[in-house]
């Protein structure tokens, strides 16, 4: 009988005779090697991001992201697409994900497994979702930067991995001949998180945010 690779690994700390044992026994390949990995992972570095206000967490805020019922259309409302957007990465629901991207953008148009394809290099993936900034108006559009956390684990090693984000949404402005989905928050582009600057330096920030939505950070050591 062929031994599974995850299993060889076990014989390292002496784990080989219970799963001798059990498959003996009649369990399931499947089964005995779930189990060890949910051994392996209880004894991995613990995630542990940041505080806010400290290098690498969210800036303090005295508005938090609301909880409950607030105004889809406000900036509240756009911080919660990004809250919804990395719960569904976390449960690995990559196809609903993407739909909260803009359709007509390179990330919204891109094929399903190219998009799924993006984590796949993470067994974890987690966000803390910071306020976001006041809507700022454009050509009958307006924008909201939100800041956002991640956190989870790199698929490779089980190592942590952290990085600040900023998410950048879209809608159109409520004008006539507009879209109910048009005037939906969309996810326009995610990148490096970029602290608060003056108003005069803002156009700069707004171009220098990548299309891509990378995420590995600098994993933890």
């Amino acid at each position: 009988m062929l031994i599974p690779p995850l299993l060889l690994v076990a014989a390292c700390d002496g784990r080989e005779e219970s799963a001798i044992d059990n498959l003996a026994n009649g369990a399931n390949v499947a089964q005995v090697e779930n189990s060890f990995r949910a051994e392996a992972m209880a004894v991995l570095e613990p995630l542990d991001p940041p505080a806010p206000g400290t290098p690498g967490g969210l800036p303090v805020d005295p508005a938090p992201l609301a909880e409950g019922s607030i105004d889809p259309d406000s900036a509240q409302g756009a911080a919660q697409v990004v809250q919804g957007y990395y719960g569904l990465l976390e449960e690995k629901r990559f196809e609903d994900a993407q739909a909260l991207w803009n359709p007509r953008g390179q990330i919204g148009t891109q094929d399903d497994a190219h998009f799924a394809a993006r984590f796949r290099g993470f067994s974890e993936i987690h966000a803390n979702v910071g306020a976001p900034s006041e809507p700022e108006g454009a050509a009958g559009s307006l924008y909201v930067t939100v800041p956002v956390q991640l956190y989870g684990r790199i698929a490779a090693n089980g190592k942590p991995f952290y990085a600040l984000r900023q998410v950048v949404l879209h809608r159109v402005n409520d004008v006539p001949g507009s879209t109910a989905e048009q005037r939906r928050w969309h996810i326009e582009r995610i990148g490096g998180y970029t602290p608060p600057i003056e108003a005069a330096d803002a156009a700069n920030a707004m171009a220098g945010i990548s299309m891509t939505d990378g995420m590995a950070g600098k994993a933890k050591k």
